[in-house]
């Protein structure tokens, strides 16, 4: 047998599912697991959106899809931007994919030389890391401090930056920290890239609707950069439509055109009925799923308040997604007497093995000295969840 590329062996698995896994093998020989590794919301899929799929089969869309999706979809997303941005996009602007992680992908992948540079405000969404690194690009990270709620300011954006810098990469709400930009924030980061024509933007903005501080901020309102911004958005997390597998992007036509032909490569078009559904989803008012905002948020203040109980956990307070990324640095080097905790990945195995509490180390997002916690279940879990990390925490000494 062959050996595999290098490619792959560099590929890092990801460390949301890798924990989401070993939580189900637990599960599976009767342990009482509780999994708050996943980004997923716990509700289902609104009774519309699932009947448009279901008339999509009955009107027979079961054929193939164009690659940068149906025109009549593609239409109603500019329409979404436009109502919930107040951003002009024509349907060539738009392409329809397997996810938003695919339209990430295909991004970097059409932008992105081997050997350029990519910035990363650290934390980041874990799969930015190695989508950038299948490219054969090199990425640079930024720290950005729980001090200062985990953004990045104009100064080390403006100090990043490179000849060799092709893109900068970065999610508001952010995954893993809920972290939002304000307009404000985001106007300053604008302005630094006015000074610097060549650097295209990725804006990850799929937890768009799950947004606590009023009103959610693209960096592609400025005009003055908005050609050299990619958005990126789906309906996985505001619609509950993560099986779905449906994301989109916006940018550029000549960027659209090449993400629409690296697609037709990889995977064509996305499914015919999760599009039917997407179009049902892109057109609802966004205040229908107000209820979920709510609920999500009166989780986050329930579980930030519990977690004051836990001495030398230091938090944020997260203004959008369902995560807290707590620093957990104090309990680094600590032993309960069997095992001593060396980094966040030692610490999360620890919590599952012993209390059965499935959390996610920071290692994988770019901060070794936090964890992430997803609140995205029912409210009783989370209370048993955050006493079962009380209880593990106490016993390092």
């Amino acid at each position: 047998m062959g050996t595999l590329s290098q490619r792959i062996e560099r590929l890092s698995e990801s460390e949301t599912l890798a924990m989401a896994q070993k939580s189900r093998e637990l599960k599976a020989k009767g342990y009482d697991v509780i999994n708050l590794s996943l980004g997923e919301p716990d509700f289902f899929t609104p009774d519309n959106i699932k009947e448009a799929a279901k008339k999509g089969i009955d009107d027979n869309y079961t054929f193939y899809t164009p690659v940068n999706g149906y025109l009549d979809l593609r239409e109603a997303i500019c329409k979404k931007f436009k109502r919930d941005n107040d951003l002009d996009y024509s349907p060539e602007q738009i392409v329809v994919t397997t996810g938003a992680k695919q339209a990430i992908a295909n991004s970097v992948l059409c932008l992105v030389d081997p050997g350029q540079e990519v910035i990363i405000p650290a934390p980041y969404w874990v799969s930015y890391k190695d989508i950038v690194e299948m490219a054969e690009a090199e990425g640079v990270y930024i720290k950005a401090s729980i001090e200062n709620d985990f953004k990045i300011t104009p100064d080390q954006l403006e100090k990043a930056i490179t000849p060799n810098t092709k893109l900068f990469i970065f999610s508001s709400p952010c995954n893993p920290t809920g972290s939002s930009y304000t307009k404000e924030e985001l106007e300053e980061l604008a302005e630094v890239f006015e000074r610097h024509p060549n650097v295209y933007i990725i804006s990850d903005e799929i937890y768009e609707h799950i947004n606590f501080s009023g009103k959610h901020e693209s960096i592609a309102q400025f005009e003055n950069i908005r050609s050299r911004v990619i958005v990126v958005n789906g309906v996985s997390k505001g619609f509950c439509m993560t099986g779905w597998r449906l994301g989109f992007m916006a940018a550029d036509k000549n960027i659209a055109k090449a993400c629409s032909k690296l697609q037709g490569q990889f995977t064509s078009g996305a499914s015919s009925i999760s599009q039917r559904a997407a179009l049902e989803a892109v057109l609802t008012n966004p205040d229908e799923t107000k209820h979920m905002l709510a609920k999500f948020k009166e989780r986050r203040d329930m579980v930030l308040d519990m977690l004051k109980d836990i001495p030398k956990m230091k938090t944020n307070i997260p203004q959008g997604a369902f995560y807290i990324f707590p620093d957990i640095s104090a309990y680094l080097g600590k032993s309960d007497g069997k095992k001593t905790i060396s980094n966040s990945k030692d610490l999360c195995m620890y919590i599952l093995d012993t209390v059965h509490v499935a959390v996610v180390p920071g290692g994988a997002f770019g901060d070794p000295d936090c964890i992430r916690i997803s609140y995205a279940t029912s409210e009783d879990l989370l209370t048993e969840a955050v006493k079962r990390l009380k209880k593990a925490l106490e016993e390092l000494m």
